[in-house]
């Protein structure tokens, strides 16, 4: 089992979680990570300091970091304080003041990302899926163009209208060693994540597509939770995998799971007010892929952590679940 290269393709909160919970089977986890995050502190590392966005590369860089000690755990924990007062950094995590700092010492924003690794002593490695500075755009069935995935993910403008097309500004090609790691991945996991904005930001990347369709692993996707106001409005899971194969062949997948747990009505109410709705099983059965249903919820409510000014997910998939579900599929468990 340690001897498995896995490879997950995402971002965010969604790939956080999927990392804790694999870190426990394997050391050779790779996480191929979107650099198209344009709110909170994003907005601020690409204005005043010309880098690319960290947010995502911390949250996986914490996912896979060692927690054996005590000090360990702190430097983790420190990673994760986000400062909620003080002009200028108010809203913004230590651990992406820390990779900013590194950056300009190494002089590489690549290098500085690998060290972080080895100072959290990680399993595995984070890779950025590009290097190049980019912008999100989103086309919409009403020729509308939105331009930044902040306003992709919190839309000023009508979110029921949906995206016909996703692509970057400038165009923008995986790194030499994301594309290596796909190529020799065991097993690939896709999402979940922010459908448009952490999942398929990564498939509009040039060679990523590509890459993994030619690899040799077993692939998986999982399903959102929940759906999304001004990126998947009133989508089934059928919709996700019609979407998805837009960007990426779906018929190139070997699973595809889904969460068949039902979620609190507690949590359900509050989803309600963001016009976000349980992502429901429609797909026909005789599907080129395996479709797997699962209890993959996590009972924890997430609390909104002071000096955070984005809107985050209420309630996520467990680590441990989604990480056995995955394990069991292709027989290393």
């Amino acid at each position: 089992m340690k001897d498995k290269k896995i490879v997950v393709i995402g971002g965010g909160t969604g790939t956080y979680s999927v990392l804790s919970g694999l870190k426990h089977y394997t050391d050779q986890l790779t996480a191929i990570v979107t650099m198209a995050d344009s709110g909170g502190s994003a907005k601020k590392e690409r204005d005043d300091w010309g880098l690319l966005p960290s947010s995502d590369i911390r949250k996986s860089l914490i996912a896979l970091a060692d927690i054996s000690t005590e000090d360990n755990l702190i430097l983790r924990e420190l990673f994760q304080y986000r400062y909620s007062e003080g002009k200028g950094i108010s809203g913004i995590t230590f651990g992406n003041l820390f990779l900013i700092a590194l950056t300009k010492l190494l002089k590489s924003q690549d290098k500085a990302i690998e060290k972080a690794g080895e100072i959290l002593k990680i399993k595995g490695r984070v890779l950025p899926v590009t290097l190049s500075q980019i912008d999100l755009v989103a086309k919409y069935a009403d020729g509308t163009e939105v331009v930044g995935e902040h306003f992709i993910d919190e839309p000023h403008h009508n979110g029921t209208i949906a995206i016909s097309q996703l692509y970057t500004r400038p165009k923008a090609e995986i790194t030499e060693k994301a594309k290596e790691a796909i190529m020799d991945a065991d097993i690939i996991i896709i999402g979940p994540g922010g459908f448009y904005t952490t999942i398929l930001a990564n498939f509009v990347i040039q060679g990523v597509a590509e890459a993994v369709k030619k690899s040799k692993a077993k692939k998986i996707f999982i399903l959102n939770l929940m759906t999304e106001y001004g990126q998947t409005y009133g989508f089934t899971a059928y919709r996700f995998l019609s979407e998805l194969d837009r960007y990426f062949p779906v018929d190139n997948l070997d699973y595809v799971v889904i969460n068949k747990t039902a979620l609190p009505e507690s949590v359900l109410k509050r989803y309600h007010k963001y016009r976000a709705e349980p992502v429901l099983n429609d797909i026909p059965k005789n599907q080129p892929y395996k479709i797997i249903e699962a209890d993959l919820l996590s009972p924890d409510i997430i609390k909104h952590q002071k000096g955070d000014t984005l809107r985050r997910s209420l309630i996520r998939h467990n680590p441990e679940k989604v990480a056995l579900t995955c394990m069991r599929l292709v027989g290393l468990v």
